[in-house]
């Protein structure tokens, strides 16, 4: 994978390496994934299975915005970048989406989040028709709020890299694969949204407000989401009448912090430490996180290497 230096052209140049950013297949397979791919620990995996419900429609809308923002871009090498992110972003989406069936046939009611998911993204962040300054402002707006939660996938994404409590716990590989190949790619792509956002607007107090708004929007959509899994979700076997025996479980906020506490989920604090580090003036995202372990381990994924001839 080449690197090249892109120059951005209002005045504050891009003078950090970046990657040309592609789409990738991969393929995965979920016959033999159990329902609780992280073995003992309910919690931790409906607290992933998340990605599995929100990031689609919040990806596929992601891309949205950024393709619309592509007239608005002029220097050939970010709009390189935007393209290659705008294809990321949609083979993320439809990757996580494959797994929802299988959450369903598992006795999972999903249907109630994507409800709530499909209403924040479509009437919430959708384009309400504004067209003008008011749609150019509004296109703005969503480009910061979109551009503070990629640093946030960017950073969870290196984290589920640099996590090796997965590989001793004895992660399901598949679903570990799916978990490091998506958070490889938003480490891979973590300036572009940034840059995007910079280049079309770069208003410091935007950033901050957007930031806020996108670090509180996330937490709740993910927290909410988790805690409806973990509260309504069933478990096999099935007893003796063919009923699925839904579990006895700690209080949530147990959960969570036991979870946390064992390394298998972010903690609490991680959200408030990106959010200040992502306000802060001279902020941009090249000086955290390493895009060579991204790229080393998107060499090796099973399901990148499943898809090449």
């Amino acid at each position: 994978m080449s690197r090249n230096k892109a120059v951005v052209t209002t005045g504050k140049p891009h003078t950090d390496e970046s990657y040309a950013i592609v789409a990738r297949a991969v393929k995965f397979d979920w016959s033999n994934v159990p329902l609780q791919y992280i073995p003992g620990e309910w919690y931790a995996t409906h607290f992933w299975n998340v990605m599995h419900l929100v990031l689609p429609e919040g990806e596929r809308a992601m891309a949205d915005v950024f393709a619309s923002a592509l007239p608005f871009i002029d220097d050939p090498r970010l709009h390189e970048e935007v393209v290659g992110f705008v294809g990321q972003e949609a083979t993320h989406a439809s990757s996580h989406e494959s797994f929802r069936d299988y959450l369903v046939t598992h006795g999972v009611d999903i249907e109630p989040i994507l409800r709530r998911i499909r209403f924040a993204v479509g009437v919430v962040f959708g384009d309400h028709g504004l067209t003008g300054r008011a749609g150019k402002a509004w296109l703005n707006e969503r480009l910061g709020i979109y551009a503070a939660a990629e640093h946030f996938t960017a950073v969870v994404g290196e984290w589920l890299l640099d996590n090796t409590e997965f590989d001793r716990l004895g992660v399901d590989p598949t679903m570990l694969d799916l978990l490091r190949w998506h958070g490889a790619e938003e480490l891979e792509h973590r300036n572009v949204a940034f840059d995007a956002f910079q280049y079309v607007d770069g208003g410091g107090f935007r950033r901050a407000r957007t930031a806020v708004a996108a670090s509180a929007g996330l937490a709740l959509l993910w927290f909410s989401t988790a805690v409806y899994l973990y509260k309504n979700s069933v478990a096999t076997p099935r007893s003796s009448k063919g009923r699925l025996r839904r579990r006895i479980q700690m209080p949530w906020p147990l959960a969570f912090a036991r979870a946390s506490r064992k390394q298998l989920i972010p903690g609490l604090s991680f959200l408030f430490v990106q959010l200040a580090l992502y306000i802060r003036p001279g902020f941009h995202p090249s000086k955290m996180g390493d895009i060579d372990k991204a790229v080393q381990y998107l060499a090796k994924s099973p399901a990148a290497l499943a898809t090449q001839p």
